[in-house]
């Protein structure tokens, strides 16, 4: 059953933005912040020994410090978040605004990539989304993949001749942000129907979570950008 409250974790190596951005989730309704961490290095460690209260959303920056000489960027976070915590979702807030960062780490597996001059009602608006629907994906993001697809376009895969009628219907819908219960509504189906459709979905597709097969609808022309 989903809690009430929406749990929040932040790794954010400056402490004033991280205090500013922990005052701005706590002032929210239903969220609050459980965890903080100044570097990310330990962060997997320390999860797994604390599975009490834990983040169901990780607020990550990009550029983190590093491990001693090695480095242990937000993208090595997300790799080891999504091997050893695939049920926390990953909001990455960066400076970095190069659309191949964006599109490399949404396609990687991160459920959102927000950059640090967003409005706080973004913010807020993500945080819902990716919680409820497993994803947050805005124009700017939108545009990166699409740019960074046409680049590396290739000969489409044959997978996507085994995705049935119904499924392109719900992945449709899905691309477009509606929960399973919406879903099943417009399609008169049940819940339980959509979430099946959604995980054969996710294996036929091979991909990690929402956002994969948001990738994927683009890439094959299921749904369009205008």
């Amino acid at each position: 059953m989903m809690s009430d409250v929406i749990k929040i974790g932040i790794v954010e190596d400056h402490n004033l933005f991280r205090e500013g951005l922990k005052a701005i989730i706590n002032g929210w309704p239903d969220v609050e912040v459980v965890f903080e961490a100044a570097e990310g290095y330990s962060v997997i460690n320390y999860l797994s020994n604390w599975q009490s209260n834990m983040p169901h959303i990780m607020i990550i920056d990009l550029s983190l410090p590093p491990n001693g000489k090695d480095e242990y960027s937000g993208m090595h976070l997300t790799s080891d978040l999504l091997k050893h915590f695939p049920n926390i979702k990953i909001i990455v807030l960066s400076v970095h605004i190069d659309e191949n960062f964006i599109a490399q780490l949404i396609e990687y597996g991160a459920h959102c990539y927000l950059v640090k001059d967003c409005d706080p009602k973004e913010l807020y608006s993500a945080v819902f989304s990716v919680h409820t629907k497993g994803s947050y994906i805005n124009e700017r993001s939108l545009r990166a993949i699409q740019h960074n697809l046409n680049k590396q376009r290739t000969v489409r895969t044959q997978v996507a001749l085994e995705i049935t009628k119904r499924e392109v219907e719900v992945l449709r819908l899905v691309c477009q942000q509606f929960t399973a219960e919406e879903i099943a509504e417009r399609l008169f189906i049940s819940v339980k129907t959509v979430n099946g459709h959604r995980n054969n979905l996710l294996q036929k597709t091979g991909s990690r979570n929402v956002t994969g097969l948001v990738i994927y609808a683009i890439k094959n022309d299921i749904v369009s950008l205008e």
